[in-house]
């Protein structure tokens, strides 16, 4: 049931699902042929979209705690956008920033809104082919996070803000901000651990395979939920081929993300503010026009 039309609540804010066209065909506006992209670190961006918005941004939105709809695929109401006085310049993650915007706005004004979420509606957009622009992306979001919490701190465990105020914001705050570099110093200090013979060889493999078995779970159930439910890729193969880089994503790529990640901090930290744009090869969407019928081609940089 679409969540705008049942709600009982105004919907000010709309978002849906954004997927990887990387590797997909495309004709007159049309996604005739869906297919995975033929590098590594495109497959890798593909798990990663599908863990995000399958069960992070479902979960948050059934909470009632949303906090982050991708710019890609967004719709706003006009009205209450003026009223906080449209986007900021003060962040370069714009549409997060917008959104919390919002909810503070509705509950210093005692609005009852809606910021809704639905895996219908589908955005494609072209991932970062490259290491370098997938820095650019990464180091960015991560500013822009780090820049927007520490915007929005006032709102950080006021119960007046409800479930964004109680969890949202402290999650991102601790997990996603501070939990980068918890996670940083543990690849540093775990095997420093290890060598200076604080921790037993045991220790260290379970500790290893416990991550990795958790990382691994939480990828390989969004690729089982995305084939039980929309089975957007028909080809067998592709799924052997998306649950195989859902066990891999968790040695190399989780920790080169991780390095840019890191990157994104030490801005916020030098107070660095510059917006780095991505630029994609295009090659993926040479036969689309800009709003294909099965879903935009937004660009997502």
């Amino acid at each position: 049931m679409d969540p705008i039309l049942s709600s009982t609540k105004e919907t000010i804010v709309s978002g849906g699902i954004v997927r990887i066209i990387n590797g997909c065909t495309g004709r007159n506006g049309q996604i005739v042929k869906l297919g995975l992209p033929r590098t590594s670190l495109e497959r890798f961006q593909v798990v990663e979209y599908l863990r995000s918005f399958l069960t992070g941004r479902n979960g948050w939105s059934l909470l009632g705690g949303t906090v982050i709809v991708s710019g890609a695929l967004a719709l706003f109401q006009h009205q209450a956008v003026m009223e906080v006085g449209g986007f900021s310049t003060d962040t370069v993650t714009e549409d997060m920033d917008l959104i919390i915007t919002l909810r503070r706005w509705a509950a210093d004004n005692k609005h009852d809104v809606e910021l809704a979420f639905t895996s219908d509606p589908v955005c494609w957009t072209e991932c970062p082919a490259s290491r370098a622009m997938l820095n650019r992306q990464r180091r960015r979001w991560q500013l822009g996070l780090c820049q927007t919490l520490r915007k929005h701190r006032g709102m950080l465990l006021r119960p007046r803000y409800g479930m964004v105020g109680l969890f949202s914001l402290p999650f991102h705050l601790y997990v996603e901000g501070l939990g980068t570099l918890v996670e940083f110093l543990g690849y540093l200090l775990v095997p420093l651990s290890f060598f200076g013979g604080f921790i037993s060889p045991a220790l260290l493999i379970l500790f290893i395979l416990l991550g990795l078995a958790y990382g691994g779970f939480l990828s390989v159930g969004a690729i089982l939920l995305e084939e039980m439910t929309y089975r957007r890729y028909p080809r067998t193969r592709d799924l052997w081929v998306l649950l195989a880089y859902a066990m891999l994503e968790n040695v190399g790529y989780r920790q080169l993300v991780l390095f840019f990640r890191i990157q994104g901090i030490l801005k916020f930290l030098v107070g660095s503010h510059r917006w780095e744009k991505v630029i994609h090869a295009g090659q993926s969407l040479a036969d689309l026009t800009p709003a294909a019928a099965h879903g935009s081609t937004g660009k997502a940089g």
